[in-house]
C-alpha cells in the first residue's frame, strides 16, 4: 500500500512538472471583459463645440492557446468571439444616450515570461506584444442622425481598424496533473478614428483594460 501511494504521488508530481515545460501546448476556455479607458477628441465641424463620445465595456466567451518555447518563455494567442460595444454621447452631448455600436475583434500575439519552475503549481507571468483591433458592424442610431444630419438621411459611421501594443500580467494555478486555472489582466494602447457619412471625424484613445479568467489543460 505504501509503495502504491508513493508511486501515485510521484506520478502526479511528474504530471505537474510536465505541465508547463518546453514544447508543451496549452489551451484554455473562459470569459473576457474589455473595458475601454476612453480619451475622446472633439467631433469635427459642423458640430457643437466639445462634442465627444464614450464606449461601454463588453464581455464575451474567450479562450487561448499557449506554446512553451522553453520552461520560462511562452507564446500566447488569446481567442474570443467579437465584442459588441455601445457608443455613447459625451462632452457637450453627454446624456443623449446611445449614438451607435460597433463590433471589435482584437487579434493579439504575446511573448510571455513565466516565473518559477516548470513544476510549480503557481506561476505568475508577464507578457507583451502587438494587437490588431478589427472594428466592423458599425451602426448609428436615430440620435446620431438627429445630432449630425437632422432631417436628412441616416448618418452612417465607420471605425478605423488599428494596430496597438499590449502589456499583460497574470498567473496560472495548477489544479491537477492536467488542469489549470488562468487569470489575466492586460492594458492595450490603442488610438482610432471614427468617420461619419457626413464627412465629420472623431479621434479617440481607447486604451482598454482586459480581464480574463479561464480553465485549461495541455494537449
Amino acid at each position: 500500500m505504501k509503495l502504491t501511494l508513493t508511486l501515485l504521488a510521484l506520478s502526479a508530481a511528474a504530471g505537474v512538472a510536465q505541465a508547463q515545460t518546453a514544447g508543451t501546448w496549452l489551451w484554455r476556455a473562459g470569459a473576457t471583459q474589455i473595458s475601454p479607458d476612453v480619451t475622446s477628441g472633439n467631433l469635427s465641424a459642423p458640430s457643437l463645440p466639445g462634442t465627444q463620445a464614450d464606449i461601454t465595456s463588453a464581455s464575451q466567451l474567450s479562450g487561448g492557446i499557449t506554446y512553451m518555447v522553453n520552461d520560462h518563455l511562452a507564446v500566447d494567442v488569446p481567442l474570443a468571439a467579437p465584442f459588441r460595444h455601445n457608443l455613447l454621447g459625451a462632452g457637450a452631448i453627454a446624456g443623449v444616450g446611445k449614438i451607435g455600436d460597433v463590433k471589435a475583434l482584437p487579434v493579439t500575439v504575446l511573448m510571455q515570461y513565466r516565473f518559477g519552475e516548470a513544476k510549480s503549481q503557481f506561476r505568475p507571468y508577464v507578457g507583451a506584444g502587438p494587437t490588431y483591433a478589427k472594428f466592423f458592424g458599425e451602426r448609428g442610431t436615430g440620435t446620431l442622425t438627429a445630432l449630425t444630419n437632422p432631417g436628412g438621411p441616416a448618418t452612417l459611421l465607420s471605425v478605423q481598424s488599428k494596430f496597438g501594443f499590449t502589456l499583460q500580467a497574470g498567473a496560472a494555478f495548477q489544479l491537477s496533473e492536467r488542469w489549470h486555472v488562468d487569470l489575466m489582466v492586460a492594458k492595450t494602447f490603442l488610438k482610432t478614428r471614427t468617420t461619419l457619412s457626413t464627412g465629420q471625424t472623431l479621434d479617440a484613445k481607447l486604451d482598454p483594460m482586459t480581464f480574463s479568467i479561464g480553465i485549461g489543460s495541455r494537449f
